[in-house]
């Protein structure tokens, strides 16, 4: 019985699995523990990560699909290089979604996706202080879900995750050392402007981030 099997016995589901598959290579990828351009194994993976074959699988699957990862048959898993010039197109790609979401989540936002945002909202303030940049990266992706459950719009939610975790990665790599209270300082003014209900002020500020964001990818484009 190989470890996705004993895990499903102790009572976490096949699809749990799967996606905690799916985080620890997404987090890997995004931090450059997986480093860009580099090739590794699927067997490499699963002893990496401790997790059995179908889950793994089933994540690089995925993250093949997002353009993490490219499938190379009999030579392994390539992971995506990193150009900085991307990061404009990444950027460019997410802008006006997270302008759709951000309103919608204004509009749609429950009592317990509040609860969850003002988590968030400290979880970011605490890696400010803490300069604690993994941290900060794990709350910027507990937002994006939030804000994505938040909405209701599941279609929007698809479409600008992956660009969301490229994202991370080109801000990982290009900008973590520096700017992070301004760029978190956005992100809690955002959440702010949803817990409040003010469609306009969240749909401004998510418009306002990706601004900002930009700026960061077009410095790093010029360098």
């Amino acid at each position: 019985m190989n470890t996705a099997e004993l895990e499903t016995e102790r009572g976490e589901s096949a699809e749990s699995v799967s996606a905690k598959a799916y985080r620890a290579l997404e987090k890997l990828i995004v931090t450059l523990e997986l480093a860009p351009g580099s090739v590794t194994t699927e067997r490499a993976l699963i002893e990496k990560l401790s997790l059995g074959r179908t889950p793994v699988r089933e994540a690089v699957q995925r993250l093949a699909w997002e353009g993490l990862v490219t499938v190379r048959p009999r030579a392994g898993l390539e992971i995506a290089p990193l150009h900085a010039g991307d990061w404009l197109r990444v950027l460019d790609a997410r802008r006006g979604i997270e302008i759709i979401l951000a309103r919608s989540a204004a509009r749609f936002s429950t009592q317990e996706v509040a609860g969850r945002l003002q988590a968030t909202a400290l979880a970011i303030h605490d890696a400010v202080i803490t300069n604690d940049i993994i941290g900060y990266l794990e709350a910027d992706k507990s937002l994006d879900e939030a804000m994505a459950l938040a909405a209701d719009n599941q279609f929007a939610a698809r479409l600008v995750a992956p660009l969301q975790t490229h994202s991370r990665r080109f801000w990982f790599r290009f900008q973590s050392g520096t700017g992070l209270a301004e760029v978190a300082g956005n992100h809690v003014t955002l959440i702010r402007a949803i817990l409040e209900r003010d469609e306009d002020a969240a749909a401004a500020e998510a418009d306002r981030l990706m601004a900002l964001l930009r700026l960061h990818a077009q410095a790093a484009a010029m360098r």
